[in-house]
């Protein structure tokens, strides 16, 4: 049955609406030319821009790094400002697109496949938090997971790869995309199945 669900979600590709935006609320964090960082949620989207309700605004022109929950990290200019926020136009690569278009896709369906829109399952903090986190180089160290969404995880670590890097989360592999006080953020090379996402999971 879930198959079919895909497959059902597979014929209607967002690609075709190219810079038609949808809407689409997501929650995340973006970050500015100056480094800091700040809550944001999604107004609409495509696989070309994204509208944001963003507390403070950069300038026009100005490259961001938002990370979405679900979403992962994507980057951008500034297009414009809004009422409540700004605009980014986004230049993707083909495979980012291509990736980002099936996420936004499911988002858009999951309402017509029958999943649940609580913002409960956006992000989940398991059951078995200990795991161990594998560097580049090999080396391991034990973490302590703080949360898993569908598309990377939030790891108390005092070990902080350098931003771009390899890691290994237990048997899930990602790349860290964020340093924070205390620990770091990995987005996962592929995103978790939607049938396995729950606090029992283990990466």
């Amino acid at each position: 049955m879930q198959t079919n669900l895909k497959l059902r979600v597979a014929q209607k590709p967002i690609e075709q609406r190219r810079h038609q935006r949808v809407k689409v609320t997501v929650l995340g964090r973006y970050m500015l030319a100056d480094k800091q960082e700040y809550p944001c949620q999604t107004v609409d989207m495509s696989v070309g821009g994204v509208s944001l309700f963003a507390p403070v605004r950069g300038g026009i022109g100005e490259r961001v790094i938002v990370y979405l929950d679900q979403l992962g990290r994507i980057e951008g200019v500034i297009a414009r400002h809004t009422k409540n926020g700004f605009a980014l136009s986004m230049s993707l690569p083909l495979m980012k697109r291509e990736k980002l278009a099936e996420q936004l896709t499911w988002l858009i369906n999951r309402d017509a496949l029958g999943m649940l829109e609580d913002r409960r399952h956006a992000r989940v903090t398991p059951r078995a938090t200990r795991t161990i986190l594998r560097l580049g180089d090999g080396q391991t160290h034990p973490v302590k997971l703080i949360d898993i969404s569908l598309s990377g995880a939030a790891l108390a670590t005092e070990v902080q790869p350098p931003l771009g890097s390899t890691v290994t989360i237990g048997q899930t592999s990602g790349t860290v995309v964020r340093h924070f006080m205390g620990g770091i953020g990995v987005e996962f090379f592929r995103p978790i199945p939607v049938d396995g996402f729950n606090e029992n999971i283990t990466l």
